[in-house]
């Protein structure tokens, strides 16, 4: 049994530490409550990450992200008036609270229905050259690339199976044959793994067009040369919660100009701004599609990503950006690699 109570923080907290408690307790969501246990507020994952595009700082009082039109329910309710009204609602929390509002505990839907089931399925892109990587991809294809003598590809596959899914399918390519017979069809890691086989490269969207029915649930469809330690239900969550067609995981970039950047008007100078820091947020190569944007996707032919959700984006259905907060190195290069070779028994080789 989950204990509620570290999910409960004092308004005066920062954003960070609620990520901390977020992260640290399994339950997704933090509490915001005075001394006296009054509830003031509730801060999920969503909320957080909300924030951060908004450009909110993550030193700032939770105050500034909690939502105070909350849903609970009375310490009187049964149990399944908790349930019907948190599948209303599309909660997967729900504070309890007495008479008075202060919480006396805190439910959650997976456990009162018996347990989660994850039946979304995962598309890994795994088909690409890895030019950059050369001369390691010569007789090699990137995702098979070994970290502490484990293929990156493994490894994600490994993280999304402790996070509970069962159904892969691999895009392939360049030496997929070195792919297929590493994996087979999944049995010795207790899942479902198909493949999906390129005759020519596809791009990072085209290869979907392969898939031999259409997915019940979202999709979720990541780069297989990724590390991460994104919670992918935080994900699905999100994704599902706004409604959308498709989400992009994107990350905040920044880099500083080297020089004093002049402000010109014509010809008069109106400011010099030293050495100024630009912010983007950037693809980050992780993705949740729902069955009906695959609607989009050319037959047989090479299409990639951003194609594919300017596409969606052109029609006018809901398209959303999940800001990724936690780990993440795309290893593309060289020196991403070697990064990555020093980082990950840290991240990924501890329980």
């Amino acid at each position: 049994m989950k204990d509620w109570k570290k999910t409960l923080i004092s308004p005066l907290q920062s954003i960070v530490e609620a990520m901390r408690i977020i992260d640290r307790s399994a339950l997704q969501i933090a509490l915001v409550v005075d001394e006296q246990m009054k509830l003031l507020g509730v801060v999920t994952d969503g909320d957080i990450r909300r924030g951060i595009l908004k450009g909110v700082q993550l030193d700032q009082p939770v105050t500034r992200i909690m939502a105070e039109n909350f849903t609970s329910a009375q310490e009187t309710s049964s149990k399944e008036e908790i349930i019907a009204l948190m599948k209303g609602k599309a909660l997967n929390q729900l504070p309890v609270l007495n008479k008075d509002g202060h919480v006396v505990d805190l439910k959650v839907l997976v456990d009162l229905i018996n347990g989660p089931k994850t039946n979304n399925e995962v598309v890994l892109m795994a088909g690409g050259l890895g030019n950059r990587l050369k001369p390691l991809t010569n007789d090699c294809p990137k995702p098979m690339l070994t970290l502490h003598d484990k293929p990156i590809l493994e490894i994600i596959l490994e993280n999304l199976i402790q996070q509970g899914f069962k159904k892969f399918y691999i895009s392939v390519n360049y030496k997929a044959e070195m792919i297929e017979k590493y994996f087979g069809d999944g049995t010795n890691w207790g899942v479902k793994i198909s493949y999906l086989k390129e005759k020519k490269t596809m791009g990072t969207a085209g290869s979907l067009g392969l898939l031999p029915e259409r997915p019940q649930e979202p999709l979720i469809v990541m780069n297989g040369d990724l590390l991460t330690k994104i919670n992918f239900r935080q994900l699905l969550d999100f994704h599902n919660a706004h409604k959308a067609l498709a989400t992009m995981c994107v990350r905040n970039y920044c880099f500083q100009v080297p020089f004093g950047v002049v402000n010109i008007d014509q010809h008069r100078l109106c400011g010099i701004d030293e050495k100024p820091t630009h912010h983007f947020f950037v693809n980050a190569g992780i993705y949740v599609l729902s069955p009906d944007s695959l609607d989009f996707i050319p037959k047989e032919k090479t299409y990639d990503m951003p194609e594919l959700f300017q596409e969606i984006v052109r029609s006018d259905h809901e398209v959303i950006a999940f800001p990724v907060r936690e780990y993440w190195l795309d290893i593309g290069r060289l020196d991403d690699y070697e990064k990555a070779n020093t980082e990950y028994h840290e991240l990924f080789n501890k329980q």
